[in-house]
């Protein structure tokens, strides 16, 4: 059965909600693209305004919103300048259409490349201005704004309609990565390893082949393959195998002038504060601590702090500890209390012995 689903559906993965947002999307955008295109030139509603090539069109559109052939550019301008070309070439050739209709394609398609406004259904577009039969080759250059160009622009504004209340991005683009969180030039510590930029454009040079996927999103992509891959390789390395067990804490009753002491004493900037049943509840640094140090601990205590258990892989701990918010994990039990912590350094050093170990084997 499986096998059958892989040869119908094919290898790349279809979720069903994708196949409801596709074809939901195409039956009522072609329906707000054609009704209100007859609403706009006047007729019978129940022959609604549409070419016969924005049905390609809203294929792009509402199944593969992503793709950068699916693009407003792309819709408009792509349909839009195929159309002029297709009826200037059949104008030139009005009794050569064998000839006139491959070379309407071929003007178009090299046009769309050049302009940067590739869609596919111009071609479609460019070859049925020169074989529509008389009422195109009567409408002549009518024809591409109406019903093309109408057509094309009513069906991007249903897109951005229908994406946006899917919980797709239309028009497209691709999830920027996030900024440096001391707001500096520098790109975020886990966008520093890696293949770069560079890498990608000459790797896609040497490819040399057209790919309906942008350069942003193949980046994201290879970013996230790079994280999988990371975490499958570090699986098996838990939290409880590399954590400090033997940990300095403060109690939340006790006074900030006291703990301050206590930290100076054993070098350490911050430390996890517990309650009487040594639950963690928070953090406590020296600075909160001075401006605090005639009150209690939990008057200067930060509330926010990353918790996890000792069977976590500690690849989890990669974008916590490595985001700048923060230097340190809790390693709690089921009850939440206290049993260990690892630190940005505990995670350094066990990734270089793991390193070390992957480079022998």
């Amino acid at each position: 059965m499986s096998q059958l689903l892989t040869l119908l559906r094919g290898k790349t993965p279809i979720r069903p909600a994708d196949v409801l947002k596709g074809g939901g999307g195409a039956l009522l955008g072609l329906l707000f693209a054609g009704v209100l295109g007859r609403l706009a030139v006047g007729g019978d509603l129940l022959h609604p305004l549409l070419v016969a090539p924005i049905g390609a069109s809203a294929v792009l559109v509402f199944a593969v919103p992503a793709s950068p052939l699916a693009q407003p550019r792309g819709v408009i301008g792509g349909n839009l300048v195929s159309a002029l070309i297709g009826i200037t070439v059949a104008m030139l050739l009005p009794t050569q259409p064998l000839i006139a209709a491959p070379l309407a394609v071929g003007l178009a398609i090299a046009a769309m490349v050049l302009l940067g406004c590739l869609h596919p259904p111009g071609g479609a577009v460019a070859l049925i201005t020169v074989i529509g039969g008389p009422a195109v080759t009567k409408a002549g250059y009518l024809f591409a704004l109406n019903p093309v160009l109408l057509d094309s622009v009513l069906l991007v504004l249903a897109g951005m309609a229908w994406n946006r209340l899917v919980g797709r991005s239309y028009p497209h683009k691709a999830p920027a990565p996030p900024p440096s969180p001391h707001g500096t030039a520098d790109a975020p510590p886990a966008s520093r390893i890696g293949y770069s930029t560079g890498d990608l454009d000459k790797a896609l040079a040497r490819y040399g082949e057209l790919l309906d996927v942008s350069r942003e999103d193949l980046d994201v992509l290879f970013r996230e393959v790079e994280i999988a891959a990371h975490q499958r390789l570090h699986s098996q390395i838990r939290c409880g195998d590399v954590m400090s067990r033997d940990v300095i804490r403060l109690d939340r009753g006790q006074s900030a002038e006291s703990a301050l002491a206590f930290l100076q004493t054993h070098d350490l900037r911050v430390a996890p504060v517990v309650d009487e049943e040594g639950r963690v509840i928070g953090m406590a640094r020296r600075a909160e601590l001075q401006a605090n140090r005639r009150r209690t601990v939990e008057a200067a205590l930060d509330p926010f702090v990353h918790r996890v258990r000792e069977g976590t892989p500690i690849a989890a701990l990669l974008p916590i500890l490595s985001s700048g918010q923060t230097h340190e994990a809790m390693v709690v039990d089921r009850d939440r209390k206290l049993v260990g912590v690892i630190t940005q350094t505990d995670l350094i050093a066990v990734l270089y012995r793991a390193h070390i170990v992957e480079s022998v084997l």
